[in-house]
């Protein structure tokens, strides 16, 4: 994920035009032993707790939408809890048409409002697992599905539909098509697993905002020549440290160093742009960017030093 000089002198202002940000924690459909799926309670549980963090946290990112009956379960905790919620949809063509059943049955019987927004896939273009075109179609494909129910009113709530991925991906010149049919582009950012730079934690903040700066440059690029009247906004889907593990060239893992990147990272970015932090809970995974632990126990202290406090919707 190294950065490149040339488009840093090319800052766009494609953040979430508001005074007022989604700040929330990527959370996991599945339990400890990573099979078994979240029941209604434990969605609950994971929404009452994330309602007791600090900085006003109030959304929640999750990664599929049909699997283990995510929004199924999901939805009615979020909005007993005044939690929103960001949905993934699975852009696997094996499962991409149940993904859309699951919310479109969600909607129908929730409405809008509880919705952040959409995305479609999940660093599939890093991983190979779909192509530019056939990304870009699902995309629009969501997108008409939601406008054409029955009560959508974009004056009331502009559903966005987007996708997320990592900087890789975003920055190659052969998804600008994905870029242009988004409304917002999610962007994962690991400074730990840039070891081909300096990533030492001292350094972490620089690469996140080099990341970021070009980023948003590379969506202004993307719409060079662009007729779709789309200007998607840059969103903060995935960052974090790990709490445990092996180093990464001159990034080490530890629970000071993930409260050091929170402080850095989340302190200032959850009052600029939409961001969601990774993650609530892994267990034991190993690394673990984690910020509680087996038990629900916290690893750090999420208070921020400066004593912001951020502004809600």
């Amino acid at each position: 994920m190294k950065i490149s000089q040339a488009f840093l002198p090319l800052l766009a202002t494609l953040v979430t035009p508001t005074a007022a940000y989604w700040r929330g924690f990527n959370v996991k459909s599945n339990t400890a032993d990573g099979k078994t799926c979240k029941t209604k309670d434990d969605w609950k549980d994971v929404f009452q707790a994330i309602q007791t963090f600090p900085n006003g946290i109030n959304a929640a990112r999750l990664f599929f939408s049909n699997k283990c009956d995510s929004l199924k379960n999901a939805v009615p905790e979020a909005i007993a809890t005044g939690t929103h919620i960001l949905v993934g949809i699975d852009d696997s063509d094996s499962d991409f048409e149940e993904e859309k059943g699951a919310l479109l049955s969600a909607i129908e019987t929730y409405g809008f409002d509880w919705i952040v927004g959409i995305s479609i896939g999940s660093e599939s273009l890093y991983r190979g697992g779909i192509n530019p075109s056939s990304l870009t179609n699902k995309i629009n494909d969501v997108r008409a599905m939601v406008q054409g129910i029955d009560g959508y009113d974009p004056k009331k709530k502009f559903v966005e539909v987007g996708h997320v991925d990592t900087t890789n991906a975003w920055f190659d010149t052969a998804n600008t098509a994905v870029i242009r049919a988004c409304d917002f582009i999610g962007v994962d950012i690991y400074p730990y697993f840039q070891s081909d730079v300096d990533n030492n934690i001292d350094n972490a903040r620089n690469l996140f905002t080099n990341a970021i700066t070009q980023a948003q440059a590379t969506v202004s690029k993307a719409l060079e020549g662009s007729s779709s009247g789309r200007m998607p906004s840059v969103w903060v889907t995935e960052t974090g440290w790990p709490v445990n593990g092996a180093a990464n060239g001159n990034a080490v893992p530890s629970v000071s160093n993930a409260a050091s990147y929170f402080q850095q990272v989340a302190c200032p970015y959850f009052g600029k742009m939409n961001t969601f932090w990774f993650t609530y809970q892994d267990w034991f995974a190993l690394p673990s960017f984690a910020v509680v632990d087996a038990d629900g126990q916290k690893y750090f202290s999420q208070v921020c030093a400066s004593g912001k406090r951020f502004k809600q919707f």
